[in-house]
């Protein structure tokens, strides 16, 4: 669903289920030059913060780590980035959901002042 949703918006998929040093990646889409790392998460509540709450600072680290890795392996460390969330809600007990889209969900922390 958020990978149709996605193309649908404009985005090209590059890849999907990427595994990689520190886990794996969702989606891997492309969108006017820039690569963007989609994480999926679906809930049928808010419960624990809902889909959004569930990407935490160690599940950011790993995005991180596993980016990384796909950059320096298609040699796109030049390519401008972006890391994205996706969150898919199930509305009621009807297989409906709702999508609700996060650019630029957190950036990663480089160890260095701007």
């Amino acid at each position: 669903m958020a990978l149709v949703w996605l193309i649908l918006h404009g985005y090209r998929l590059r890849d999907h289920n990427w595994r990689g040093a520190g886990g794996e990646l969702d989606l891997v889409m492309e969108q006017s030059g820039e690569i963007v790392f989609v994480e999926v998460k679906t809930r049928t509540g808010d419960d624990f913060g809902g889909p959004e709450g569930a990407v935490n600072k160690k599940k950011r680290e790993n995005l991180i780590r596993t980016a990384s890795t796909y950059l320096g392996r298609y040699t796109l460390w030049e390519q401008p980035c972006r890391f994205d969330v996706v969150a898919l809600r199930r509305r009621g007990r009807l297989p409906i959901f709702s999508v609700r889209h996060m650019k630029n969900a957190f950036r990663p922390d480089l160890g260095r002042r701007m």
